[in-house]
């Protein structure tokens, strides 16, 4: 039950109780969690986190599409995975100055807003983590199985994977239909779940937590761990150390996502086991979990900025298309990349197109 909530019953059983009956009378305490200073924390913190996180995403990415838009085709499978997984990423960012805003004071934007704004918040994120374990699994397939996926890996089936996330996303995102704008007795107009009874809005809670660390967080976490375990053993046998590129930097960014995203979804298994238990707790612990909440979550929302960079300065075919890029306009890099250029072309052409990056 929440602050507010809490505060509505003492209320009204402190009404009841200055009745004429005495009958009213009751023994039991009422525990009232004050949460002004984890508000006021959220309020200092989040919304200049949120709004550098937006920057950074909108920069990052948007290189990234610049980049794929400019010298890239969506013929290959990597290049559709990767403009998906950019459009999810952006999709995430538009949301945050909204919610930054939000942290300031009250939600300002209406009802509509208050369910776009979900609605992009909860798809982006989901819909990120999904297309990240889903190009882990094409890496898997181009290189344990080449010369079956060969046939299958066709356009057809990136679009058609592709389609499958961006659903999958939605539906996990169900819980938007609670998503409403309510008013909160101390902090103003709020935008969160709302219109239905506690118990109702306790049980999607606990779909919720247990949505989030089961289906987008431990599935995605085996997959990736096996798909690279099986990746790794025929490599490392063989001689094409050289052509593994793309491997290492796909293994970095996802190793980093999950970096970022473990802690949030460890105080998330712990919120799903504290409504589970029923017990009531101090509010010491409560207070503790919920700062663990914002300042978890806010790393694993870097991920959304983070990611962009690997792909331009680690990739091997993305560095080459910044440089070029860059070259247009610093004059003096054109010498040193055609210098560069002649070097690596030889290599270049050897490498098999399932490890190319």
């Amino acid at each position: 039950m929440s602050y507010d909530d809490k505060y509505l019953a003492f209320e009204e059983m402190y009404e009841a109780n200055s009745s004429t009956d005495p009958s009213y009378v009751v023994s039991e305490i009422v525990k009232l969690c004050s949460k002004q200073a984890l508000n006021q924390f959220g309020a200092r913190l989040i919304p200049v986190f949120y709004y550098t996180i937006f920057l950074l995403s909108y920069l990052g990415n948007g290189l990234v599409l610049f980049i794929i838009y400019k010298f890239e085709k969506l013929s290959t499978l990597t290049n559709i995975f990767l403009l998906n997984l950019v459009l999810s990423n952006l999709l995430f960012a538009t949301s945050l100055p909204f919610w930054a805003t939000y942290h300031l004071s009250e939600w300002i934007f209406g009802v509509a807003l208050c369910k776009m704004v979900s609605s992009a918040y909860f798809i982006g994120f989901y819909s990120s983590i999904l297309f990240l374990t889903l190009m882990t699994f094409d890496r898997y397939l181009a290189v344990v199985h080449a010369v079956a996926a060969a046939k299958s890996r066709k356009k057809a089936y990136a679009i058609t994977a592709s389609v499958a996330v961006w659903c999958i996303s939605i539906v996990a995102s169900v819980k938007l239909v609670f998503q409403d704008v309510g008013k909160s007795l101390f902090n103003g107009l709020t935008c969160d779940e709302s219109g239905y009874s506690e118990s109702t809005m306790e049980r999607w809670r606990l779909v919720t937590y247990y949505q989030q660390f089961l289906l987008f967080f431990l599935l995605p976490l085996t997959m990736v761990m096996y798909c690279y375990i099986s990746i790794t053993i025929p490599i490392l046998s063989t001689r094409l150390k050289e052509k593994c590129r793309a491997i290492k930097v796909v293994f970095v960014i996802i190793f980093t996502f999950f970096a970022c995203c473990t802690p949030y979804n460890i105080v998330i298994l712990l919120r799903a086991l504290q409504v589970t238990s029923k017990e009531e707790d101090l509010c010491s612990d409560l207070e503790s979990l919920d700062y663990a909440l914002y300042v978890t979550r806010n790393i694993a929302y870097l991920y959304c900025c983070i990611s962009p960079v690997f792909y331009t300065f680690v990739g091997k075919k993305f560095q080459s298309h910044f440089r070029r890029l860059m070259a247009k306009k610093i004059p003096c890099l054109k010498r040193h990349m055609s210098t560069s250029s002649q070097s690596t072309r030889s290599s270049s052409q050897r490498t098999h197109s399932a490890y190319e990056y």
